[in-house]
């Protein structure tokens, strides 16, 4: 293909999910030029649809952010879910609280469906007439001062002064640069079960830790709820292969009491992998969101943490082209990399240590964990503390 038959453009977002989408929407916001390349558009809402199977928690600073990036207003007028409380316990005695009203806010955050995050998102990217390639996908990646040419699958061509790879868990892009990863599997599975309860859920989210693994339930509106149940890949397997009728029996058995008679409508699960990209960066290029790193989800911080990426890296790309550095230049980028790598990695050790103490069925080990949630439970500062780095404030 031709030099002119290329499309020229300042940014290329690989990925136009639920972190690539705002880091566009966010750049092009502050006057890039930018392209999205993803391999399929967004389903369109309909409201009389069962809710998506996939529901993520967004924290107060996430909802911040889209708002900032004009998008919130968009999901709110599909579907979001508040909660104002969080609870956490493997013995009733040594349940561990947090809620809204000790930071001073009206909520902790919302419930959210992916697909209703990317479907506004990317009516954001339309009103910031943001180009959008879709569907399509990377093939190739090679240097071309300056910048990237990104050749796709269609054999067309797309020069960039900075490639962005927001291409998820198993990222291409990320494949393409050379970039490797450190991670491993989990022993446990996740299974994401939608129900519908027969009293309302409330307002509160709620993780129980058992000897095979946590259960927890995301509230949803309307009487919905996401059930998420942890376990040995094997007992999730015989779990999918059951009928409604057999796995509401299964929940009633393995749920604590207080989930009441639900009625489960549609069930999915995934292994559980952390990775961690050995670098986030490169001349022209960064990874960020699960590209750059992926998190047990036991926190349900995964996307809080890729919209902490987009935070940062749009802060220091702006800051670059404001003080009239070369915004792509790895010495620029690496500063994104150094606000982040840090961070990230301290909630995946975090996360890990908790699924570590937790999975254990030592005796000992079992009391000294539950005398932690009572005594965190009794701290008042630490618990703000906690709660207020989960919530990115």
């Amino acid at each position: 293909m031709t030099e002119h038959q290329r499309v020229i453009t300042e940014v290329a977002v690989a990925g136009g999910g639920m972190v690539g989408a705002a880091l566009a929407c966010g750049l092009a916001q502050q006057g890039f030029d930018v392209t999205v390349i993803d391999s399929r558009m967004p389903p369109e809402f309909d409201a009389g649809q069962p809710p998506d199977l996939r529901i993520s928690a967004i924290g107060v600073a996430s909802v911040d952010l889209l708002r900032t990036l004009a998008v919130w207003p968009l999901v709110a007028s599909m579907r979001a879910y508040p909660y104002n409380r969080l609870e956490t316990w493997e013995w009733e005695s040594a349940r561990l609280t947090f809620d809204a009203d000790s930071l001073g806010l009206p909520v902790l955050g919302y419930m959210v469906e992916n697909n209703v995050l990317q479907r506004a998102l990317w009516q954001r990217l339309d009103q910031l007439r943001v180009k959008v390639l879709a569907p399509a996908s990377v093939a190739q990646l090679s240097r071309h001062e300056p910048g990237w040419l990104l050749t796709l699958a269609d054999g067309s061509q797309l020069q960039a002064r900075l490639v962005i790879a927001a291409d998820g868990a198993n990222s291409r892009v990320r494949q393409l640069a050379g970039i490797g990863i450190q991670g491993w599997q989990y022993a446990q599975s996740c299974m994401l079960i939608n129900v519908k309860c027969e009293q309302s859920p409330g307002m509160a989210t709620w993780q129980q830790f058992t000897p095979e693994g946590p259960r927890a339930l995301l509230p949803l509106s309307d009487n919905w709820a996401s059930l998420v149940w942890y376990d040995a890949p094997a007992r999730l397997r015989q779990l999918q292969a059951m009928t409604m009728p057999q796995l509401a029996k299964e929940i009633q058995q393995a749920f604590p009491a207080r989930l009441g008679k639900v009625t489960p409508q549609a069930a999915g699960s995934f292994p559980l992998v952390r990775r961690h990209a050995r670098r986030y960066v490169l001349p022209g290029l960064a990874l960020v969101g699960d590209a750059a790193h992926t998190i047990n989800p036991l926190a349900g911080q995964g996307v809080n943490l890729g919209y902490r990426d987009v935070n940062a890296l749009i802060e220091v790309l702006c800051d670059a082209r404001d003080c009239a550095e070369h915004w792509d230049s790895e010495s620029v980028l690496k500063r994104y990399e150094r606000r982040r790598r840090y961070d990230n990695l301290l909630m995946q050790t975090s996360m890990d240590l908790f699924y570590l103490a937790f999975s254990n069925r030592s005796a000992p080990l079992r009391v000294a964990r539950n005398l932690g949630l009572l005594a965190a439970g009794h701290s008042g500062m630490l618990k703000r503390q906690a709660l207020k780095y989960a919530l990115g404030l």
